[in-house]
């Protein structure tokens, strides 16, 4: 079965394009400084088996969209925790820490955030306490007691484990290592976001191609905002910014369609989870508001589909594990290039060199296996 014939029908849900669009490097690292950055990588580029995750071709997907050149940064790589939380929550852990082995770092958290955090708190010798809501998977709390942390579930949603671990923390002394900024707490999101522009870092030496589009998750919007804040330290031309996010939960979407921060109602939780957000964090904000090109909003649907044809070479020539929050950056570059409006609006074309961001693995194995599953029972005959 031919790749075009499955991929002709991806669709957007919505699309809106940036009124005040105005990237301006200054700008964007007045918000997160290039000492930050600078920091982040000579920290974390000494840590125990680092290495630049890789950039892979994905080579059958551009010729078959006929684009210059496709490449996909494969974060499921990344050390032994298979997303790019790793460069964030674990970094701040060492750097709030300040090599002191007598405090207990805590953090509220949907899964991979948590597990970053744990991991940092486990590297240290420091106690960890992780606050999770009744909605995050048995399995995904399993995979971060596996880095020594205690779990104390919460109920309700995300916000309410957040409260309670702001609460108990207070309490207890606990340092809270949180990865999402508000008016009164900057710092440590920062430290976060000063660890994913590490992924821009990677990719400025890993193709001697200029990145002309990047596909950019977000949820609060701090993996966009390091990837941003990087394209403004490390990269000479400027590309397009491109954000994606589901059609339940597109908080980023509306915040700049209205021209300032807008909490939306999510009425169903969208597969894509750990982007399943109804607010943006305030740095992100900030920067992403006048870097950010467009906004577009996807389904779930083809999610499946996409976590599939990755792991069965449909894309490249290389079996890519990809979760449910790394296959949204294929969805979108598709169902864009599908609107002949919006690709010839974005200039995709084939001077086009496009950055996805495969932000995870299987990291919630269950989830990934009944995804795949779903997936394969159409896409099984697929090449």
């Amino acid at each position: 079965m031919e790749l075009k014939s499955k991929i002709k029908k991806w669709k957007l849900s919505k699309i809106i394009f940036n009124k005040k669009y105005n990237f301006n490097r200054k700008n964007v690292l007045a918000y997160l400084p290039k000492s930050y950055l600078e920091n982040a990588y000579t920290k974390i580029s000494k840590w125990n088996n680092y290495s630049k995750t890789p950039l892979i071709s994905l080579n059958k997907l551009s010729k078959e969209l006929n684009v210059g050149n496709i490449f996909y940064k494969d974060e499921s790589k990344r050390f032994n925790l298979k997303s790019f939380k790793a460069l964030g929550g674990a970094y701040a852990v060492e750097v709030i820490s300040k090599g002191r082995k007598k405090i207990t770092i805590s953090s509220a958290t949907a899964g991979n955030h948590g597990r970053s955090v744990a991991w940092g708190a486990q590297r240290l010798g420091l106690n960890c306490k992780i606050f999770v809501s009744q909605n995050v998977s048995v399995s995904r709390a399993k995979t971060i007691e596996e880095y020594g942390a205690e779990i104390i579930r919460v109920k309700g949603d995300y916000e309410n484990s957040l409260k309670e671990c702001i609460k108990r923390s207070k309490l207890n002394n606990w340092k809270i290592v949180q990865d999402v900024s508000s008016k009164n707490y900057k710092f440590v999101p920062k430290l976060t976001m000063a660890g994913y522009s590490i992924m821009i870092k990677e990719t400025s030496v890993q193709t001697n191609k200029y990145i002309t589009h990047i596909f950019l998750q977000a949820g609060v919007g701090g993996m966009a905002a390091g990837v941003v804040a990087g394209v403004a330290k490390y990269f000479k031309r400027i590309p397009k910014i491109i954000i994606v996010e589901p059609e339940n939960a597109a908080c980023v979407l509306k915040s700049i369609e209205k021209g300032k921060m807008t909490k939306i109602k999510i009425n169903k939780e969208s597969i894509m989870g750990g982007m399943s957000c109804n607010e943006m964090s305030l740095i992100p904000w900030h920067i992403l508001k006048k870097t950010t090109n467009c906004c577009l909003a996807i389904p779930d649907k083809k999610i499946p589909d996409a976590i599939t044809m990755l792991a069965k070479k449909s894309f490249s020539f290389k079996k890519i594990i990809g979760g449910e929050c790394s296959a949204p950056a294929v969805v979108s570059l598709v169902s864009a290039f599908n609107d002949i409006k919006v690709r010839n609006r974005l200039n995709l074309n084939r001077s086009s060199n496009i950055l996805l961001i495969g932000c995870e693995g299987d990291v919630d194995k269950e989830l990934y296996k009944k995804l795949y599953e779903k997936g394969l029972k159409k896409y099984k005959n697929v090449k």
